[in-house]
């Protein structure tokens, strides 16, 4: 025992730099498609690959609204004309217009997290925040057990129709004021299961969501960016790319 503390002392520090600085160790994130200009015929390609219709085409652009992205990969691996992948991990997104929490809860937020359905892949992600290298107690950022300390409500999974109410007596048991951030693809959009007989089509349908964190599943980086967003620590991201793509889904839908 006593030569892991030696061993420890000497090593120094090793957690991540994030968010104070950039982190640029290898495998810290799967990254995002980039969507842009593209040939007619290869983006109605990569648009027919797509399973979960993350991929859309306008005007010769391919967009990509990362909500529904569960990294399948297909739209850049065996195809002549391959999307972009970005090795970002600061994706999380405002829903909706909120203000923040204010400088009392900086510093010392509690969150309780919800298992919605998950199939095990978000849920392992955010367990990640609690290990030695991402360490989101420095961040004053801590896990509790009920709704009744708890300022932020992270969900992930597809929620299924049994977990509804539980949500609503989670949500009605914690103060104000009081965030709910969705995480992953299916709490988001409910990923590969929406439209489902027992999935709502993202958590949204069932709380108001004041934060989304895409990815399927997220690296533990974008989560905690997704809690510094919804704390006011951080500036939200787009939820399509390129960013100029929202303009013209919005006036479709």
């Amino acid at each position: 025992m006593s030569q892991w503390v030696i061993n420890g002392i000497r090593r120094g520090i090793k957690t991540t730099a994030y968010p104070d600085g950039t982190e640029r160790a290898a495998g810290v994130t799967p990254g995002l498609p980039h969507g842009g200009e593209i040939d007619a015929a290869a983006g109605a390609a990569l648009v027919e690959r797509c399973p979960t219709e993350a991929l859309s085409q306008t005007d010769g652009n391919v967009s990509v609204d990362n909500r529904r992205c569960v990294h399948c990969y297909r739209c850049a691996r065996d195809v002549d004309h391959p999307l972009d992948w970005q090795q970002t991990y600061e994706w999380a997104a405002v829903r909706d217009s909120q203000n923040a929490f204010g400088p009392a809860f900086e510093r010392s937020i509690h969150i309780i997290v919800v298992d919605a359905g998950d199939c095990g892949a978000c849920l392992n992600e955010v367990k990640q925040l609690n290990n030695p290298y991402y360490n989101i107690h420095r961040l004053g950022f801590f896990i509790t057990p009920t709704p009744r300390h708890a300022d932020v409500m992270l969900v992930v999974g597809p929620v299924t129709d049994h977990m509804r109410f539980v949500l609503h007596k989670i949500y009605e048991a914690m103060p104000m004021p009081k965030r709910v951030v969705a995480v992953g693809a299916c709490a988001v959009s409910g990923g590969v299961f929406a439209g489902s007989f027992v999935c709502a089509k993202g958590l949204a349908g069932v709380l108001p969501v004041d934060v989304e964190v895409p990815g399927h599943p997220p690296p533990p980086l974008a989560i905690l960016h997704g809690l510094l967003v919804a704390v006011g620590r951080k500036t939200s991201a787009s939820l399509v790319s390129p960013p100029a793509a929202i303009e013209a889904n919005s006036l479709q839908s």
